[in-house]
C-alpha cells in the first residue's frame, strides 16, 4: 500500500514562497504519477500540479507561472514550490499518487487513489 506524508506547510505573507514535500513509501521511484491538490474551507478540492515518469508536469491555471513540481531522482519524494503566494492560495494541501500507474499510461488528477493527510498553507496580507 502506498503511504504519503506531506510537510512544509505553514503561514506566510503574501508574496512569499513555500516548498511542500511529499515522501511516498511503497511506491516506485521510476514509474510514478503523483500530484498536489488543495482544498480551501467551503470549496471543492482542486488539482494543483501533476508529475509523472512519462511526460511534462501539469499545472492548474491558478498556479501556472508561480509553481513548480519536481521529484528527487532515485527517491519517491515530490516537491511543490509556490512563489508569489496569494491569500487565495490558503488551503490544506494534499499529496496524492496513482498506485496503478504503468509506463505509457495516462496520469490525471482523477486517477489518484492514495492520499496523504495534508499540510496547511495560510497566506496573509
Amino acid at each position: 500500500k502506498v503511504q504519503l506524508v506531506e510537510s512544509g506547510g505553514g503561514s506566510v505573507q503574501a508574496g512569499g514562497s513555500l516548498r511542500l514535500s511529499c515522501t511516498a513509501s511503497g511506491y516506485s521511484d521510476r514509474t510514478y504519477c503523483m500530484g498536489w491538490f488543495r482544498q480551501a474551507p467551503g470549496k471543492e478540492r482542486e488539482g494543483v500540479a501533476l508529475i509523472d515518469s512519462s511526460g511534462p508536469p501539469d499545472y492548474a491555471d491558478s498556479v501556472k507561472g508561480r509553481a513548480a513540481i519536481s521529484k528527487d531522482n532515485g527517491k519517491t519524494t515530490v516537491y511543490l514550490q509556490i512563489n508569489n503566494l496569494k491569500p487565495e492560495d490558503t488551503a490544506m494541501y494534499y499529496c496524492a499518487a496513482d498506485s496503478f500507474f504503468r509506463p505509457g499510461g495516462f496520469c490525471g488528477y482523477y486517477g489518484m487513489d492514495s492520499w496523504g493527510q495534508g499540510t496547511q498553507v495560510t497566506v496573509s496580507l
